[in-house]
């Protein structure tokens, strides 16, 4: 399975038979590693309804045929524009053809601007994937909250995706404490450096990472991960 980070908080996933892909802010992201006609997806999964998650998503479900996955509210919100989509909701799964996905609670909030308003999406999530047995957690944007453990206690995790840019989400520490509840065998550091008010040093919060004895990839934007390499 290769995993390719595109930047801020969107990650493209092919698993050698679906595609997917995670909160495709590219549009307007100036660290973003591809364009929105370029992505290729079976399915479009969001975390919550702001602009720089959102990005793409129907741009790219328009192009691909792709369906979007999301908190009702907001798979709401992009079936009123003709589009395909399954709306579900915190602590639900489903079995899809690619795999087994569950919305995890998020402490954040979720909207769009539309004509100078703000208009609610739904709550705000995270995202636990089983393909295959690989499990992946995308944390959306939260702060740190205990229940982590709870993640930890019903979902072994391979690989998570955890924000650290302060400011609207958690920052290095909190992460590293997330880290620590969640106990994944491997992070990767998102939604940080898109722009000034959430810059951070990936490096540095990878090596903080190695003295949990947890394997961190500080991924520049078009850097991807090869999952079948790894025990």
């Amino acid at each position: 399975m290769k995993l390719t980070y595109l930047g801020h908080s969107c990650v493209h996933i092919d698993t050698g038979q679906y595609r997917l892909i995670i909160d495709p802010f590219l549009t307007g992201n100036p660290a973003a590693a591809a364009k929105a006609d370029e992505i290729e997806a079976d399915y479009v999964l969001l975390t919550h309804g702001h602009f720089d998650h959102l990005g793409d998503a129907e741009a790219i479900a328009k192009h691909t045929g792709a369906t979007i996955v999301g908190i009702v509210e907001l798979a709401d919100y992009f079936k009123a524009k003709g589009l395909t989509t399954v709306g579900m909701n915190l602590g639900g799964s489903f079995q899809f053809p690619f795999g087994r996905l569950t919305f995890t609670p998020a402490l954040h909030s979720s909207s769009v601007v539309i004509n100078g308003t703000n208009v609610y999406l739904g709550v705000a999530a995270g995202i636990v994937l089983d393909l295959n047995g690989f499990i992946i957690y995308h944390a959306g944007d939260t702060a740190l909250f205990s229940d982590m453990k709870l993640i930890k206690m019903r979902h072994s995790i391979d690989l998570a995706f955890l924000p650290i840019g302060d400011y609207f989400t958690m920052g290095p520490e909190e992460a590293l404490i997330a880290a620590e509840w969640l106990e994944p065998k491997h992070v990767v550091p998102v939604h940080y450096n898109t722009f000034g008010l959430i810059a951070q040093d990936g490096e540095q919060f990878v090596n903080r990472l190695g003295k949990l004895q947890i394997q961190g990839h500080a991924l520049k934007p078009g850097e991807s991960l090869d999952t079948d390499s790894w025990n």
